[in-house]
């Protein structure tokens, strides 16, 4: 794989939470990659004043070279906030900020200025506050991408989770993974697994939906008449698909050892055994996007900003992911 420098865009997200500390904090050690936030200056440096932190802020463009930082520093791309940000403290005035920045950083992913995209944590509820529809990172990243369908995929040292469905009652999941969905989740899952990680053949562990995976119909039939039959479809393209498994024993070693990817039906199937594997060592990652995206696995911390007490363990392994992706993508595109 490639050693040239990456370029990679942060952006903090709430300026009120714990993003600005978080990005401050990269400053602390020399970079081997150049990590742009995407930000207002002046944001940054007060919070470092704030935080008692010695960091130079140095404005960049979004067509810059990359240039990795030296400790001490922090590269920025300028957006200015629309309101003073105190931390701790939300406005739905900096609202569109928020958004400015992402754009910026979409705008700079489409355009290969970065080579891929970080992003903090964000408060839903105060951008809607300021009348802008907003219902989350992944989709203003499939909106402003043109992008249908995405997958939602979680990951820490040793296990990565993708999911079918998210943010669904449970009562409208079964319903909600049709034929068409499962194999169009899958073909996403497995797309990005072999151009965003490099694995050639990716060895998937799917999910059952119900216990012990429906056992022969007697549990529930969606075994048999929806997953099984999308999955034996794709076994025939050569997808290397392992299941309907019960998910009480597929998080075993047994099965995970020679995993690259386990695909669960929701949320609360996956997301538990991983937050409780990795958490504040993981990651969410965007599939399906034509750029890459990772994401610190946390909130917007309020009653962190600020402090000096915010753990940034999970944003640098955002980061490394990002940085791995954009270096394996790099290589399938070379090669």
């Amino acid at each position: 794989m490639t050693t040239a420098p990456l370029r990679i865009a942060l952006t903090p997200g709430e300026p009120g939470g714990i993003g600005p500390d978080l990005a401050l904090s990269l400053a602390q050690s020399d970079q081997t990659h150049d990590i742009v936030a995407i930000a207002d200056p002046a944001l940054l440096a007060e919070r470092a004043r704030q935080l008692q932190m010695d960091v130079t802020i140095c404005e960049v463009s979004a067509q810059a070279p990359a240039a990795p930082a030296p400790q001490g520093q922090l590269n920025v791309l300028p957006i200015a906030l629309q309101a003073p940000a105190q931390a701790g403290q939300l406005n739905p005035a900096n609202a569109r900020y928020v958004l400015d920045t992402l754009d910026a950083a979409i705008d700079g992913c489409t355009a290969h200025h970065f080579d891929a995209l970080v992003t903090g944590p964000v408060h839903k509820g105060v951008i809607n506050e300021a009348d802008i529809a907003f219902s989350g990172h992944t989709e203003y990243l499939a909106q402003r991408t043109d992008t249908e369908l995405v997958v939602m995929m979680l990951a820490t040292e040793g296990l990565r989770v993708a999911l079918v469905t998210t943010h669904l009652p449970l009562k409208d999941v079964a319903a909600a993974i049709t034929p068409e969905r499962l194999e169009a989740i899958t073909r996403i899952l497995q797309q990005d697994m072999q151009r965003k990680f490099g694995i050639a053949e990716p060895q998937i562990l799917v999910c059952g939906l119900n216990p012990h995976a429906g056992e022969g119909g007697h549990l529930g039939r969606e075994e048999i008449e929806v997953i099984e039959p999308v999955l034996e479809r794709l076994r025939r393209e050569g997808f290397a698909l392992n299941g309907p498994l019960p998910a009480d024993t597929l998080f075993t070693p047994k099965y995970l050892q020679n995993a690259d990817a386990v695909l669960a039906m929701y949320h609360d199937q996956g997301l538990p055994v991983l937050k409780y594997k990795g958490f504040g060592q993981a990651v969410n990652i965007t599939l399906g996007l034509p750029i890459i995206r990772t994401s610190v696995d946390h909130g917007t911390a309020l009653d962190l900003a600020g402090s000096g007490r915010a753990d940034s363990g999970s944003l640098h392994t955002a980061l490394n992911y990002a940085c791995n992706m954009a270096q394996a993508r790099g290589h399938l595109t070379n090669s």
